[in-house]
Order: C-alpha cells, then structure tokens, then sequence
C-alpha cells in the first residue's frame, strides 16, 4: 500500500474563504496567507510518505521547535523529551498535546506512536504570520498563532493536535482516498480520535464532554463554540464573519453534493461525525474503550477499503463490534449508523 497524508489544515477552506473577504484587513491578509500556502502545500495535496523506520520500543519522544513567525521548517529546537516547561505557552501546550495524542495509541490502542515504530513526534509553533490554521505535514505538526482578531493560537485545543495527527495515523493503517465519502470518513476518523485525546485528557464519559472540535479557537466575538460539533453537527458556530452556519449535516438526507473541498470532505465528515457520537453514548462510559476500539479496529481492518463509503464503513465497524464485544454492541452500532440515515453494506 501506498501511504499519503492529507495537507489540509484543522480549519475548512470555506471559513477561509470567507474571511479572504473579511472587512478587517488583520483578518483579510491572515486568510488569505493561510490560502496561499494552503495551495503550496496542496499542490500534490497529499504529503510524502516518511521513511520507514526500525521498530523501537514504545517511548515518548516529543520535540518542539520555534517558527519565529516564518515559514520555514522545523525552526529552532526549544523543548524535547524531558526538558522542563519554557515560558512559551504554545511551546507547552504542544508538548502537552502530542503527549496527549501518544498516550491514547499507545496504552489505550497498543500503537507505538503514528508509524506503529515509535516515530518521534515533532511540532512547530508560531508558524508563518498571523497563519489561520494547523496542519500534520507527514513528518511533523505545524500550528500557527491566529489572526488574533477571530481566531486565537492553534495549540490551544488538544482536540487539534489528535486530529492532525490522526491523519498520519490513518494514512499508514488504510489510506483513505481523501475524496468523496472516503475523504469525509478521513477527516471524520480525525475528529474521533481528536475528541477522544481530549476526553481522556478531561477524563470525562461520553455523556459529559462536549463533543466539540476546535473549541476555544474562535474568538470571543464570534457567534460559535467551536469548528464542529460530533453531537450536533451544523450548530458549531452561526456567524457571517464566517461565511454564515456550520454546514455541517447530521443524517444523509442533508449529504452535500459538490466539487468543492474534495467532494465536500470537511462537511459531510458531520455525518460519520454524529454516527460515532451516537454509538459512543449508546454504549456508555468513556468513548475511548468500547466505541474508540471499535472505530481503531475499523481502520486496522484489512477488510476496510481505501475507497470506502459510509456504509461500508458502517458494515466494518458492526463487525467489529460483534468480534471484540457481542451481539449488543454490534446492535448498538448498526443502530447508530441507522439514525444517521446510513444502512450498512
């Protein structure tokens, strides 16, 4: 199998676009820097594949560079594995997060970090000027600082750094094409797992977190919460600064159908998004045990294409409901797949 990793950025290209046009000029040339090196990176749209690495035992290994507000990678090296706090926020909050990401493979899952061989996990923050986003570069994280107008610093969401990363994760494990209804399950996967790095960091049960993704990126002057919401996709934030309502749908029969973002992979992930919402609550407890192994069997299957629609899937995680747990769980599943309008293949 051929491994590529998606080059697109916590923040859809939608919101961007419509701050491309913003009435703030701070606002205005953010967005539009952020597009820009968005279509730089996007230009193959899939990062190389890293080298392949000599298993080692599982240990974190965290390294965290400074941008300087450049563009250029890595930076300066200013905090690795063992080294005390710095007086840099976002040098700690990265630390911390991709920590936090290591920790849930590694002793919830039994992954040794993103390559399944103890890949070292790098970052680098205050990345560009003003940069609008975050991304996971197939070799590292890269987090900017915001436009500090509407949207603040990129390590302020641990979810950010789970999702980023989850990228790598899938992208070694099935690939999933990132178009169409495998693009949304990608991006989808993403958010799952993100969710599920900061429950655990919360340490909170599927009915008590938020189910929010990027929450605490916008700024206290923007009508929203968050970028997207598993629990109640298309409710995340209602602001024109925006570019107007979260798109997101909750069921099929609001699936978008469009050529742009890759088929919509950034607006329909809503649906895949509240199917695992719903099947996490059903099962009860902490999302990351029972719905959070099935969903990481899922993308470990081989039976599970790289091409895959939702509802097959839907079909791969019944499966593995019923082969790691039983019967209720596989009903449990299928029921959520089903409230969300897809019947599994």
């Amino acid at each position: 199998m051929s491994h590529a990793y998606p080059r697109c950025g916590i923040v859809p290209p939608y919101i961007l676009e419509a701050l491309a046009d913003h009435g703030d000029d701070r606002v205005r040339e953010a967005a539009r820097r952020t597009l820009g090196l968005s279509a730089e990176l996007g230009a193959s749209r899939f990062a190389p594949q890293p080298p392949a690495r000599t298993a080692v035992a599982p240990a974190e290994d965290r390294r965290i560079y400074d941008g300087h507000s450049r563009e250029t990678l890595p930076g300066t090296l200013v905090r690795r594995e063992g080294w005390a706090p710095t007086s840099d926020v976002a040098v700690n909050e990265a630390y911390d997060g991709l920590g936090a990401t290591w920790s849930l493979y590694e002793d919830v899952y039994g992954r040794n970090s993103i390559d399944g061989n103890g890949m070292p996990l790098l970052g680098t923050v205050h990345f560009g000027q003003d940069y609008d986003n975050a991304y996971w570069d197939g070799s590292q994280m890269v987090f900017g600082d915001g436009d500090g107008v509407l949207f603040n610093r990129f390590t302020i969401a641990v979810d950010v750094m789970g999702h980023e990363l989850t990228h790598g994760v899938t992208g070694a494990l099935v690939n999933l094409e990132y178009q169409g209804q495998s693009g949304a399950l990608n991006e989808s996967v993403s958010d799952v797992f993100g969710s599920l790095v900061k429950q655990r960091t919360l340490g909170q049960t599927a009915e008590q977190a938020d189910w929010l993704i990027g929450a605490g990126l916008l700024a206290s002057d923007i009508d929203g919460a968050a970028l997207r919401s598993m629990k109640a996709p298309g409710t995340a934030y209602d602001d024109p600064q925006l570019g107007g309502r979260d798109p997101q749908p909750a069921t099929m029969s609001g699936y978008v159908r469009t050529s742009s973002d890759n088929g919509g992979v950034h607006t329909n992930s809503g649906i895949p998004n509240h199917a695992f919402y719903l099947a996490a609550v059903a099962l009860g407890g902490n999302a990351w045990e029972k719905a959070g192994h099935i969903w990481f069997s899922t993308i470990s299957s081989t039976t599970l294409s790289s091409t895959a629609t939702f509802a097959q899937f839907a079909a791969v995680t019944a499966q593995q409901a019923a082969a790691l747990y039983g019967a209720t769980e596989q009903q449990a599943v299928a029921d959520a797949w089903r409230q969300v309008g897809v019947q599994a293949d």
